[in-house]
């Protein structure tokens, strides 16, 4: 068996909670591998919507196991709150959600050099969550982080007093940045708690061995491609290997190990924070899109903005995950429009390209478009893809030529049953 993997090929918020929520009755574990608190899944069944920032998309579905792997950075508190959300829902939770011992936490004094960084940087910023992903990873990389299993090891407390020194240190050198510690520490230590309740484990050897069993495992990717930390729009970018690489460090699988690889785009382009955004719109164009699809951040409730699909950021994206399928989402949004734009190229000093350049965020970019026929109708209450507009079907036709990977799922609605397959 190998493992499948499902992530973005934008700049996250694209809908990959729904598809992997879709997709979980299929598999028998569901494995996020990378980013934290950072991301925002949003699911939306029987009336209810659900967003997950930590824990798998596959929580939903009894009987699967959902994985936490080493790659992901949990915050104590923010998991204690998705877990407590999740109570009434009469979930098996503690036997179906499984964390690897070599994750790495997120320290209240890690929030609070994201926020000073970020003050400091004025009108410089990048965009941060203010979460504290991106000075765990620091310390990850700088060797001296803290893990989920040193929770459970005897000298805890002073590894722990030892990091917030160290972090009390740095933020030192922004006097004009004031906290409470003690504060932030309460539900920090009673997340620890909680954290000591559940299965933490080598999840590398459980993942394998259950390969070599023959167990079904999709992975669950966070953010998207164009954030990703070595081949997303640097500096503007998350702190971790988005794209499919991602999974075999974040899981501690081979990539011969690789499967299916699901790509998930939009059917337009959404962006969150700072950042160079070639096909931006600033019109009443972007405010429809923004208002149809109700484009405001799941983890932030920042406001997204909004254009239209990139085909040379997409044709990028394909390239690096090797995507061997597509989900389009949100079709219905662009229902409004009698018109629908698509940027085929970027013009940079007069000459055509099809391609992402190394830094697109000091280039002058004028995207091209072509003009394509909306549908112009609501697609809600399809029920299947027979049954789509043929505009519609072209666009899909159209994209599908463009990235020459087929797109099997066409996503018209935030609900798990408005999910057509286009399986040819």
């Amino acid at each position: 068996m190998k493992v499948d993997v499902l992530l973005g090929l934008q700049w996250g918020d694209e809908g990959k909670g729904k598809i992997v929520d879709v997709l979980t009755p299929q598999y028998d574990i569901i494995a996020r591998f990378q980013g934290g608190p950072n991301a925002g899944h949003t699911l939306e069944f029987e009336g209810i919507k659900h967003v997950l920032h930590t824990i798998p998309s596959g929580i939903f579905r009894a009987n699967v196991k959902n994985v936490i792997g080493n790659g992901v950075v949990i915050d104590p508190v923010v998991f204690q709150k998705e877990i407590e959300k999740l109570a009434p829902f009469n979930m098996d939770i503690f036997n179906n959600l499984i964390i690897s011992k070599k994750a790495h936490l997120i320290l209240p004094t890690h929030r609070l050099l994201d926020a000073a960084s970020e003050a400091s940087k004025g009108t410089n910023k990048i965009g941060s969550t203010l979460k504290g992903i991106g000075p765990t990873y620091m310390d990850k990389t700088g060797r001296n982080g803290i893990r989920v299993g040193d929770i459970f090891a005897p000298n805890f407390n002073e590894k722990y007093a030892a990091m917030v020194e160290k972090h009390k240190g740095i933020l030192k050198h922004t006097p004009d940045f004031t906290y409470n510690l003690e504060e932030l520490e309460a539900p920090f230590f009673e997340g620890i708690e909680l954290l000591k309740k559940f299965t933490c484990i080598d999840s590398e050897i459980y993942l394998n061995n259950a390969l070599k069993e023959g167990k079904k495992i999709l992975a669950e990717g966070a953010q998207g491609t164009m954030l990703d930390i070595d081949f997303g729009t640097y500096p503007f970018v998350t702190s971790s290997n988005t794209v499919t690489a991602g999974t075999c460090t974040g899981l501690g699988v081979a990539p011969t190990k690789i499967g299916n690889v699901i790509g998930i785009f939009k059917a337009y382009c959404t962006r969150v924070g700072s950042g160079p955004f070639p096909t931006e719109l600033h019109d009443l164009d972007g405010e429809n899109i923004r208002k149809e699809g109700n484009e405001f951040g799941s983890t932030t409730g920042r406001p997204r903005r909004c254009g239209w699909v990139d085909l040379p950021a997409l044709k990028y994206a394909v390239m690096i995950n090797g995507v061997t399928e597509l989900s389009m989402m949100k079709a219905d949004v662009l229902s409004v429009f009698e018109k629908i734009k698509v940027c085929t190229h970027y013009k940079i000093n007069g000459e055509l390209v099809e391609y992402l350049p190394y830094d697109i965020t000091n280039l002058e970019i004028e995207p091209i478009y072509e003009e394509l026929e909306g549908w112009n109708c609501d697609l809600t209450e399809l029920d299947s893809y027979d049954n789509a507009p043929l505009a519609l079907k072209n666009y899909v036709t159209y994209l599908e030529k463009a990235l020459e990977v087929p797109i099997t799922v066409v996503s018209v609605g935030p609900d798990r049953k408005q999910t057509l397959n286009n399986q040819k």
